[in-house]
């Protein structure tokens, strides 16, 4: 693996180091200097950046060999963290959040004029962009995100082979390509996420793009209880 120094810092480029505050505050600086970090999450290992750093953005297309049309997500520690990045989640996905995060469940977040994410989906016809987030069911994760901050991500492979499950797939699939890893043992594996946009015009207000391991009638249960009073 390659030696060389990553910012002067004494953590050589592609080094994988175990979860300490000190590990901590090396990803965050190397996310904030627009490099990249693998990173264990609730279901597989991501590599993450930035997302408001092109640059970096097009990094993981180009390691993944991703095709561009498929976007990323944005790791979040809270949902208090979207008004920070210019997002908004329209009702009733306020309400749903409520319930369902931390967890499997991926809310498509409408962006402000404010908004500054260059991951941003594009629409055809001239409506705010959207962005799916992500809160991972899982402390380690969380503590990660909340010295990172927001990143993109997305599973931690070449696109059409396996997701890593640890950071030794993880390694073994992008070497020192990779700026860190974060190493926070096995990941349970893929769980998908159910995917949900707001939709005016859709039963219950909403459109489910994916169902996920939260079933659609869990999701419109959870509209309807005590009314539709659920959350704020």
């Amino acid at each position: 693996m390659n030696q060389q120094a990553n910012g002067g810092k004494g953590v050589s480029r592609g080094a994988a180091l175990k979860v300490t505050e000190e590990s901590l505050a090396e990803a965050a600086r190397v996310i904030r200097e627009g490099g990249l970090v693998v990173i264990p999450t609730d279901t597989v290992y991501g590599v993450a950046c930035d997302p408001r750093n092109t640059d970096a953005i097009d990094r993981i297309y180009r390691l993944k060999r991703r095709p561009r049309y498929k976007a990323l997500q944005v790791l979040l520690a809270s949902v208090d963290q979207l008004d920070e990045l210019g997002l908004d989640l329209p009702s009733p996905l306020n309400r749903l959040s409520a319930a369902f995060l931390p967890g499997a469940f991926s809310p498509i977040a409408v962006a402000r004029p404010d908004c500054t994410l260059k991951t941003l989906a594009d629409t055809a016809d001239g409506r705010p962009g959207t962005q799916g987030i992500r809160i991972p069911n899982s402390a380690l994760a969380l503590r990660i995100l909340k010295a990172t901050g927001p990143v993109a991500a997305s599973s931690a492979n070449r696109s059409g082979e396996e997701s890593a499950q640890s950071v030794e797939e993880a390694i073994a699939a992008f070497g020192d390509e990779v700026n860190l890893y974060l190493d926070g043992g096995p990941t349970p594996g893929h769980v998908s996420s159910t995917v949900v946009r707001a939709d005016p015009y859709g039963r219950d207000g909403i459109e489910i793009l994916r169902e996920g391991v939260i079933a659609q009638n869990v999701i419109r249960k959870a509209l309807h209880l005590n009314g539709g009073g659920l959350g704020a």
